[in-house]
């Protein structure tokens, strides 16, 4: 790997080019209601839990959250951990605090058991015996509200609470794909002693994304469908990240020479190594013919899913 850096970093692009790309285009503008109602549901609410990728810990929270997160105590989950490279862990926690997050927890909620996980409950508690309960001050029970952007996991998280607190399984549904919690749910128990339920609420996008680069990482870690954005801009946006961070776990696991900083060359080898190709008909001098040539849309697909599985290596996008 040293050697690649060595012969190769020179070559690679210094900066990718968005074009005249619109991120408004990105994103729906449904997520109204859902914010309403989850504004609506504030007043049975202790405590907010903001759940978001590790990979983009700076990146596309969503600033219409802050009028939330200011009328109530709040912690900061940073999902999927395990998939991120968090060497510079103390230095995200410092600029976090400096942003005024104090609160924050690492997690992996896909693990039937997590040690981090088991810090949540006491944090609620602690965030909340050091706040001003208002008018659920004589309650003895307690309530969560979980919120996030799409796909960062927090039907898993609420689930993985359930497992660690209450040896329950699954009370959310979790998918791979944004959108799969449409409405904010009823209660949901997560913990005996002290009773805690909690809120499942559907993942709001920001009403308006900061810049192309923060919607292309959103993007990469699927917070909205890949179609809306194009697999192929997303895999090449991908491409450049990992060149960029040195992380060339894409050449062994695709049997490739060497790292390339072209998105068509590392595409075809996807295809050819995983055998997914078209057949498309070319018209020629004598006629039409049918003839097989890679199929690029599937290859950028599968090359998306192995950088969110972990299988490229951990990355920190931020």
């Amino acid at each position: 790997m040293r050697l690649f850096r060595t012969l190769l970093s020179s070559n690679f692009r210094p900066f990718f080019d968005f074009g005249e790309r619109d991120v408004a285009h990105w994103f729906p503008g449904h997520m109204a209601k859902g914010l309403k109602q989850m504004r609506a549901s504030l007043k049975s609410v202790d405590c907010v839990v903001e759940i978001h990728d590790a990979h983009i810990p700076f990146s596309g929270r969503n600033p219409v959250f802050q009028e939330t997160l200011n009328v109530k105590p709040h912690i900061l989950i940073l999902n999927k951990m395990d998939l991120a490279d968090l060497s510079g862990k103390q230095t995200i926690l410092k600029n976090l605090q400096r942003n005024g997050v104090k609160n924050v927890i690492f997690t992996d909620c896909l693990k039937q058991q997590g040690e981090n996980i088991t810090k949540v409950v006491p944090m609620v508690l602690q965030v909340i015996e050091n706040s001003m309960r208002f008018n659920r001050s004589e309650m003895f029970s307690y309530c969560l509200m979980v919120i996030g952007v799409p796909n960062v996991g927090k039907s898993s998280f609420i689930n993985s609470l359930r497992r660690t607190n209450l040896k329950r399984g699954q009370a959310s549904r979790v998918g791979g794909e944004p959108g799969i919690t449409r409405a904010v749910l009823t209660k949901i128990q997560v913990c005996q002693r002290p009773i805690i339920h909690l809120l499942d609420t559907p993942g709001v996008l920001p009403p308006k994304i900061e810049s192309v680069e923060t919607g292309m990482k959103l993007a990469l870690c699927g917070t909205i469908l890949d179609h809306l954005v194009g697999e192929d801009i997303i895999a090449d946006y991908l491409l450049f990240s990992l060149n960029r961070l040195e992380k060339f776990g894409y050449v062994e696991k695709y049997n490739l020479e060497e790292p390339s900083d072209n998105i068509q060359h590392v595409l075809k080898r996807i295809a050819v190594k995983l055998k997914k190709t078209q057949r498309v008909k070319a018209i020629t001098g004598v006629g039409n013919i049918t003839i097989t040539v890679p199929n690029y849309t599937a290859a950028a697909y599968d090359f998306i899913r192995a950088f969110r599985k972990g299988e490229l290596g951990q990355v920190m996008l931020d």
